[in-house]
């Protein structure tokens, strides 16, 4: 599923969401994915070492999935109960609008 969400990210960017570059290390299910945002462009990199991020987020594939594909927004109970662990849980929602959703 990663592989999928980082084919799609291309296509669904938006410029200007972001004006200073942000870094995101999502790890799924131990697959990690480091995505770093930028006013213009952004890459992503799985399995990427990178020492330091703006915000570090783990959860299942499965609860990624839902965000991304079916528009699910997490609420503080997802973050309380251990579904989503996050370090900058305030970045989340500017990155999923960089990518349209």
């Amino acid at each position: 599923m990663l592989e999928a969400i980082i084919a799609e990210m291309g296509s669904l960017f938006r410029e200007g969401v972001f004006v200073e570059k942000s870094s995101f290390r999502f790890t799924l299910d131990g697959t990690a994915i480091t995505v770093t945002i930028d006013a213009q462009s952004y890459t992503a990199e799985k399995d990427a070492a990178v020492e330091t991020v703006d915000c570090s987020c783990r959860t299942s594939a499965e609860m990624f999935g839902k965000i991304w594909y079916e528009g699910y927004r997490p609420g503080i109970m997802d973050f309380l109960g251990g579904a989503i662990k996050c370090d900058a849980p305030l970045m989340l929602p500017k990155f999923l609008q960089a990518f349209g959703k």
